[in-house]
C-alpha cells in the first residue's frame, strides 16, 4: 500500500498499539509489520506466472486476495502492495462464474483465501494457480524480525479493483501509489485524522469504501475495527463500548445499526460519522442525530475510478450543508456540469458531472465499455448526472444509464427516490421503470417503513415532483436484499416486482 513508511514508523513508535480489531481478534502495529515482511519474502520467492498476459509495468508479483474481512487481510495487503508487487482484491461473495472470469484473466502468481475449500480456491487450483489459506501458512510468519524493511514506495501500480459498472462483466481498474498518497495527505486534513481516531467500518474490505478506510486508519496510526460478517447488533455493541471514535459506513449499514439499537441509550462516544455509497436523506440524518448526538455527520461523493469528488458536513459545523446536496468540491478537485457535446452549462442546469483532479485512476485493465468511466479534454466522468448551484454545491440526479423515459419525458430514479425518502413513515425507496405499451416505461416505486397507503405516497410525490414523475405503482418491502458492499440489491428488488414473489407487496393498481 502507499503508506509503508508510515507503517514502519507506527511499528517502531507504537508497536503494541492495535492496528486492526476484527470480531475481538486484534493485530498490533508491531505484529502487522513483522508478519507483512515475512509474507513479502514468501511472495518474492514464488515463481512468476507464465500465463499472465496483462501489461502491468513495474509489477513483479501479482497477488490476488479473496479473503473477506479476515484478520490476515491487512498482513497480506501490506506485503502484496510493497514495491515491486501489486494486489488484486476480489470479493469472495461474488458469483463463482464472475470470480472465475477475474482469476482467469488476472492469472495472479498466488491467490490468498480464507477458506481452502471455498469456490475461489477451487477455481484457482483448476486454473493451475497456487493457493494459500490465511492462518494456515506453511512458512514461518515470525521469522522476519531481523530482515530488511519493506521496500520504499514508488509511483507504480499497487492496486487492482473491480466494479460492475454498466455491464455484468467485472471491470478491472488500477491505481498507482501516488494517487492514493495525494488523497490520503488531503484526507488527513479534511477529516481531521491527525490524532488517529479509532475507526469502525463494518463494510466488506473487498470494496473501495472499507478498503480506503482501512488504509486511511493505518496511515494515521489509528486502530481500525471491523467484523467478519455484517451484524448490526454486534456493530452497535462495539460502538457502545467506547472503543470507537469514528464510524465510516454506507447509509443502509447506519440504518441497520439504528434499528438494532432502538430503545437503547444514545451512542455518545462517537465524534464523527462519515457516510458514502449513497445519498443520505433527511430521515436518515435525523435518525443519526438521535443515535449519535455528539457526532459530526459528514458524507462524501466519489467513485472508485475517480476518488473523492465532494465532501459535506450535514450536522456539526457552523453552517450545515443542504440535505439535497452532496457538498462542495474536495480539495484539489474541480467540478463542471456539461452537455452531450461536453460544453460547460454553468449553474442550475442539469448535465453530466465532469471532474478535473489528480486523484483519477489511470484506466481499466479490461471491461471498458465507454459508457461509464472515461477521460476526455473536459475531465473525467463516470456518467453521473447532476447540477451545481451558485455556491458550488453539487446535487446528484442519477446515473445516465438509469434514466427512464415515461410518456416521452426524462425521469431520473434518484430524484423520485429522494422525494419518497422524505415522506413521513418511509425509510428507504427504490424506483425503476418497467415496459409499458402506452408510456414506454411505467414508473414503479418500492418503499420500506410504516407508510403503506399508496394515496399518501402519491400525494406526497405530487407536492414535490412534476406529474409525469409520480410512480404509477407502489410496492412495500419489509427487508431489503443487500449486496456484499452493503447497498440495496436493486436488481433483485426489480426481479421480485416482475416475478410477483413474496419479497414485495403491491400497494396500488
Amino acid at each position: 500500500m502507499p503508506i509503508h513508511a508510515q507503517l514502519l514508523r507506527h511499528a517502531t513508535e507504537t508497536p503494541d498499539k492495535p492496528a486492526l480489531v476484527i470480531d475481538g481478534h486484534s493485530l498490533s502495529y508491531g505484529e502487522l509489520y513483522v508478519r507483512a515482511k515475512a509474507i513479502y519474502r514468501f511472495l518474492q520467492d514464488l515463481p512468476r506466472s507464465n500465463r499472465r498476459s496483462l501489461d502491468l509495468p513495474g509489477v513483479e508479483k501479482l497477488a490476488a486476495l479473496s479473503l473477506g474481512n479476515h484478520i490476515g487481510f491487512a498482513e497480506y495487503f501490506a506485503a502484496a502492495t510493497a514495491f515491486p508487487n501489486a494486489c488484486a482484491v476480489i470479493d469472495p461473495m461474488m458469483p463463482a462464474e464472475r470470480i472465475e472470469r477475474i482469476i482467469e484473466r488476472l492469472a495472479p502468481d498466488v491467490l490468498i483465501v480464507d477458506d481452502d475449500a471455498g469456490p475461489s480456491a477451487e477455481i484457482a487450483r483448476r486454473l493451475g494457480i497456487p493457493v494459500v489459506a490465511a492462518g494456515a501458512e506453511a512458512f514461518d510468519l515470525a521469522a522476519a524480525e531481523g530482515e530488511a524493511e519493506l521496500p520504499a514506495d514508488t509511483d507504480k501500480i499497487f492496486l487492482i479493483g473491480f466494479t460492475s459498472g454498466t455491464t455484468a462483466e467485472p471491470k478491472a481498474y488500477y491505481r498507482s501509489r501516488e494517487q492514493w498518497r495525494r488523497s490520503l495527505d488531503r484526507g488527513r486534513v479534511v477529516f481531521e485524522l491527525e490524532d488517529a481516531p479509532s475507526t469502525m467500518c463494518p463494510g466488506a474490505l473487498a470494496h473501495g469504501l472499507a478498503l480506503y478506510a482501512l488504509v486511511e486508519a493505518f496511515d494515521a496510526g489509528a486502530t481500525f475495527h471491523s467484523i467478519r460478517k455484517w451484524d448490526p447488533g454486534v456493530v452497535a455493541r462495539t460502538l457502545s463500548s467506547r472503543q470507537v471514535e469514528r464510524l465510516v459506513a454506507v447509509p443502509t449499514h447506519i440504518a441497520g445499526i439504528a434499528r438494532a439499537w432502538a430503545g437503547e441509550p444514545a451512542l455518545t462516544s462517537l465524534r464523527d460519522v462519515l457516510s458514502a455509497g449513497a445519498k443520505l436523506d433527511r430521515n436518515g440524518v435525523e435518525s443519526m442525530r438521535r443515535l449519535f448526538p455528539k457526532a459530526r455527520i459528514r458524507e462524501y461523493y466519489g467513485a472508485s475510478e475517480i476518488g473523492f469528488m465532494t465532501v459535506s458536513t450535514l450536522v456539526g459545523s457552523e453552517i450545515d450543508f443542504p440535505i439535497d446536496r452532496v457538498g462542495q468540491a474536495y480539495p484539489g478537485v474541480g467540478i463542471s456540469i456539461r452537455d452531450p457535446d461536453e460544453n460547460d452549462v454553468g449553474t442550475d442546469v442539469a448535465g453530466t458531472i465532469f471532474v478535473d483532479s489528480d486523484l483519477i485512476a489511470d484506466g481499466y485493465l479490461w471491461g471498458d465499455d465507454g459508457q461509464a468511466f472515461r477521460v476526455t479534454k473536459a475531465g473525467a466522468t463516470v456518467g453521473d448526472l447532476g447540477e451545481l448551484d451558485a455556491d458550488g454545491m453539487l446535487r446528484v440526479i442519477g446515473r445516465a444509464g438509469g434514466m427512464m423515459i415515461s410518456g416521452g419525458n426524462n425521469v431520473y430514479p434518484a430524484e423520485v427516490e429522494s422525494a419518497l425518502k422524505v415522506c413521513p413513515g418511509v425509510e428507504d425507496a427504490v424506483v425503476f421503470g418497467l415496459p409499458d405499451a402506452y408510456l414506454g416505461q411505467r414508473i414503479v416505486a418500492v418503499v420500506s417503513g410504516e407508510t403503506r397507503d399508496p394515496k399518501i405516497l402519491a400525494d406526497h410525490c405530487a407536492r414535490m415532483l412534476s406529474r409525469y414523475k409520480i410512480p404509477k405503482q407502489f410496492y412495500h418491502i419489509e427487508f431489503w436484499p443487500m449486496t456484499s458492499s452493503g447497498k440495496i440489491s436493486r436488481g433483485q428488488v426489480e426481479t421480485s416486482v416482475i416475478s410477483g414473489d413474496d419479497l414485495v407487496l403491491r400497494l396500488s393498481a
